[in-house]
Order: C-alpha cells, then sequence, then structure tokens
C-alpha cells in the first residue's frame, strides 16, 4: 500500500508486436485502474533475453512499448511507467529470491517446458528460473494485486509460495499478492486459428492484427477471417469464426453481443467482416496517432524513462534493503 492506495503490478514483454488482444484484452483496461490503485507497469526487457534478440531490435522494441502505453492513456505522471532492466533491484531480488525456490517447483511450471520445446537449441538457466525473477517484479513494489491471464497464474501461485516462505522465516517482509479479477477484457482470438488466442508471436500474419496494422492491412486481415459454411451471424461455441469476429466488434463498438446479432441479421459473412475492419480502424487510428506524435517528441519519451525509473529504483530499493538487512548482508555505506 502506498497512501491510500493499494499497489498493482504488471508488465509486458519487449518482444514481437503488440496485438488487437493485447490492446482490447489488457492495456485498454490499465487506464481505467490508474485512479483507483498505485499503478507500476514494466516494460519487461529482461525477461526477454531468455529467447536470443537481436539487439537494436530489442531496443526499438522496448521504446517502441513504452511509447504505446503512454498513447493508450496511461498517464506517466499518475503511473509509473518505467523499463525493468533499468532498476537493478529486480535483479538483486531475483537472486535472493532463487535461494528461497526449490527446484521441484521450477520443474512444474507448465511454461517452462512449453518454451523448452519451442527453443530446444536454448534451454538455459534464465528460462528456468523466469518465473523467480518475476516474482521478484511483483514482491518489490509490495503489489497487492496483479492482473495475470490464466497462463501466468501459475507463476503468480509460486511468487505467493515464496512469500509466504520468506515470511514465515523473517517475519512479514512481503505483501502477498492477489490475482486482480476485476472488469475481464475481451478475449480475441486468432483470426486464422479460432480456437486460440490472438499471440505477437503467430507465424501466420493473417492471423493476428497489430496495433500499427495501416487501415488497409487491418480491412484485408478482417476480410481474410475464417469463418464456416453455415451462412448464419449467432453468437455461439458452434461457431467460433463468427464469434470471434463478433467479440472484437463488440469490444470495438460498445454493443452487446445481443445487441451485435441483431445488427446483423440477414446479412452476409462479407457485411460483417466489412463492419469489423472498420470498428477496429475506428479504435486504432486514434492511438496510432498519438503513438506518432509522442515518437516525434523524444525528450518527452526521454524524461518519462529517467523520471519513472528513478521512481521504481526508490520504491524498490526500500524493499531491497529491507530483505538484505533481514537475511544478513552488511549495511551499506550511506551515500
Amino acid at each position: 500500500m502506498i497512501g491510500d492506495k493499494k499497489v498493482l503490478f504488471s508488465g509486458m514483454q519487449a518482444t514481437g508486436n503488440l496485438t488487437l488482444g493485447n490492446y482490447l484484452g489488457a492495456l485498454k483496461n490499465w487506464v481505467s485502474l490508474s485512479d483507483e490503485y498505485e499503478c507500476f507497469y514494466s516494460v519487461v526487457d529482461m525477461h526477454s533475453i531468455t529467447v536470443r534478440q537481436d539487439p537494436a531490435e530489442l531496443r526499438r522494441r522496448a521504446r517502441s512499448l513504452l511509447t504505446l502505453y503512454i498513447a493508450a492513456g496511461l498517464d506517466p505522471e499518475k503511473n509509473c511507467i518505467y523499463y525493468q532492466s533499468h532498476v537493478s533491484s529486480h535483479a538483486e531480488l531475483a537472486w535472493i529470491l532463487n535461494c528461497f525456490t526449490y527446484m521441484g517447483e521450477l520443474n512444474r511450471m507448465t511454461q517452462f517446458k512449453d518454451k523448452s520445446a519451442k527453443h530446444a537449441d536454448n534451454i538455459n538457466a534464465g528460462l528456468f528460473t523466469y518465473p523467480v525473477l518475476m516474482a521478484a517484479d511483483i514482491l518489490l513494489y509490495q503489489a497487492d494485486v496483479v492482473p495475470v491471464g490464466i497462463d501466468q497464474m501459475q507463476h503468480l501461485e509460486l511468487t505467493r509460495d515464496i512469500a509466504q516462505r520468506f515470511n514465515a522465516i523473517y517475519g512479514d517482509v512481503f505483501t502477498i499478492p492477489e490475482a486482480y479479477i476485476g472488469k475481464v477484457g475481451a478475449k480475441i482470438m486468432s483470426l486464422q486459428d479460432p480456437s486460440k488466442k490472438m499471440s505477437k508471436s503467430d507465424e501466420n500474419p493473417n492471423a493476428s492484427i497489430y496495433l500499427m496494422d495501416d487501415a488497409d492491412t487491418i480491412r484485408r486481415k478482417c476480410k481474410r477471417a475464417v469463418t464456416d459454411s453455415e451462412g448464419v451471424i449467432l453468437y455461439r461455441e458452434e461457431q467460433p469464426g463468427i464469434r470471434n469476429l463478433l467479440d472484437i466488434y463488440c469490444a470495438c463498438s460498445g454493443k452487446t453481443s445481443e445487441e451485435a446479432v441483431k445488427e446483423f441479421d440477414g446479412c452476409g459473412y462479407g457485411q460483417l467482416k466489412e463492419a469489423v475492419g472498420e470498428a477496429v480502424v475506428g479504435v486504432l487510428a486514434p492511438l496510432q496517432n498519438r503513438v506518432k506524435e509522442l515518437e516525434k517528441d523524444k525528450a518527452y519519451i526521454d524524461s518519462v524513462i529517467k523520471n519513472n525509473a528513478e521512481k521504481a529504483q526508490y520504491v524498490s530499493t526500500k524493499t531491497l534493503r529491507k530483505v538484505q538487512k533481514k537475511i544478513g548482508f552488511p549495511e551499506r555505506p550511506r551515500q
């Protein structure tokens, strides 16, 4: 808790291009949380290097992601928006927490198994201890809540276990974080395979709408979206492609699924796809324009990076020093 507000932590990796699913499912909802919570939103670039990255590309993507946070409406005066790699406390606490995490716990992480299968030539220790760094990210800021998807829930449970284990030995050091259960963002599925989530790492370029796709690209991708041969527009599980297009339309237009089905009653799939494309273009155009404005103001983005990193370092160092004292590290001379 900072002041009267509970603390919320979240972050995104600086890899790949953010999709419409990332925006509608997470980023858009983050904006409304800053009134209720003290929010820390990290560009988690340290997590990104468990997979080999092109250095120049990683730097570019990290800056682009931080700029997108602001363009989406996150005020850097009200929210702490920063690069994980600029705050040394993350790495320092992660090492300490490694010593309070059991190999068996890390072996059970399904994401490690999945990523190991995808990157069999680079199964590194960072990939294995990734959840411990994630625990450090969260515990450093004494986060009360963490918005997580189902795929990250196992990591949050491990974070809670590590924090409770440490507290049992050394007293009340860490806040035990809870999963944030608030307004659920739209779950947007792949346009080419509606059985799986829209992903920034999908190899099929037509499967995902990226936030910086131009209007013509967005319309073309919507037109190519997988549907079915039933020829009727209903919101039901038996028609996953149509259901996904309706979800996208509703998330972009603010309408309910019932209203959308009524609107497209008697229409063909082509008309639905066209309407979805226009709705997406309408939502993303202001965001894209704001990104372009911010990219021109290099001095402003640089000042946000510097000031927010200093704030994150200050808040996180208080937790880190407390932990270091508890475990018996020698006290540092005052600066």
